[in-house]
């Protein structure tokens, strides 16, 4: 039994998000909870946040018990591309690519 919870279009890139998914992968959900609450990252709040999420639905609708859940699987995929321009000299222009990701937290019962 697995129970999972996906957040779209977070605007922060996914190789930053990736950073902080591979460090909870395959911990329990207390521990990986307590390891994205002292990370400095903007992606740890949100990634806290799903982690949560995925945590609560497996305990309500999974009835699975919650001191045995482990996070299986943490993924930051990528959403689409906010494209920018920023003047530059000359009367030039230069693109500013503004990422978002897709972040998605599998949990299982040992």
């Amino acid at each position: 039994m697995e129970a999972k919870a996906i957040v779209k279009y977070v605007r922060t890139s996914p190789r930053k998000a990736g950073y902080i998914c591979s460090l909870i992968r395959g911990k329990n959900v207390d521990e990986a909870l307590a390891i994205l609450k002292f990370m400095p990252n903007k992606s740890a709040d949100i990634i806290a946040k799903v982690v949560k999420s995925a945590a609560a639905n497996a305990e309500n609708n999974m009835n699975m018990d919650s001191k045995k859940l482990y996070v299986s699987e943490v993924y930051a995929n990528q959403g689409p591309t906010l494209k920018r321009f920023m003047p530059r000299a000359q009367g030039r222009a230069t693109s500013i690519r503004k990422r978002t990701s897709h972040i998605g937290v599998v949990v299982r019962e040992r």
